[in-house]
């Protein structure tokens, strides 16, 4: 019985010793100061910030339809979502429904459909598109222009943008837009995201 008492007191005295080395070894440890978890969380939102703006940039980026330009293929406060990447190594292709900005517009966002390409002829006669003198047949086109568009080579480096809905639509007809550069071409829309229920690709 002497010797039972004596194991679970060396037992006991094990464990308070354990206790007590544990506390002193916390009790050295350094404590993270407030102006370091300051910096580091300053540190996770600047990279968290700084990743984004090169996803929207360089890969894709989310971006609403403003306006009844695109119509049918576009509607009006629909999210589409737009990929830059392609564009960084190639060039836009024919009919490609792409985002652009117009000149003296700054940063607004316009979407549009490639038309002409660099060298190529475009004109609207009697409500067809003619590219290269071929009247072009437009499945997505739903409203015919209402206007007649003379013969015109696309300059080199230059890209002809027009709307889907021909007859309203401010793009590369129109003076004030006229034919884009390259670098006003931004990105091409691949689908449409919002509303879910509308959700579809864009060819």
């Amino acid at each position: 019985m002497s010797d039972l008492n004596n194991q679970q007191q060396e037992m006991e005295n094990t464990e308070v010793e354990e206790k007590l080395e544990l506390e002193e070894n916390t009790k050295g440890a350094p404590k993270k100061s407030l102006w370091r978890e300051i910096v580091e969380w300053v540190l996770v939102i600047v990279v968290a910030v700084v990743a984004a703006l090169l996803i929207r940039t360089f890969i894709f980026e989310p971006v609403r339809v403003d306006g009844n330009s695109m119509l049918e293929t576009l509607h009006n406060n629909e999210y589409m979502i737009v990929t830059k990447y392609q564009y960084l190594f190639g060039d836009p292709e024919r009919f490609d429904v792409i985002i652009c900005h117009y000149p003296g517009r700054g940063r607004t966002n316009f979407v549009k459909r490639v038309v002409g390409l660099p060298g190529d002829t475009v004109a609207v006669h009697g409500g067809v598109l003619y590219v290269n003198g071929e009247a072009v047949e437009e499945e997505y086109i739903d409203y015919q222009p209402n206007y007649e568009y003379p013969e015109t080579v696309v300059e080199e480096g230059h890209y002809f943008v027009l709307g889907d809905n021909r007859s309203n639509s401010n793009d590369s007809h129109v003076p004030g837009v006229g034919q884009l550069e390259r670098d006003q071409i931004k990105g091409k829309v691949r689908l449409v995201a919002w509303p879910f229920a509308d959700f579809r690709v864009i060819d």
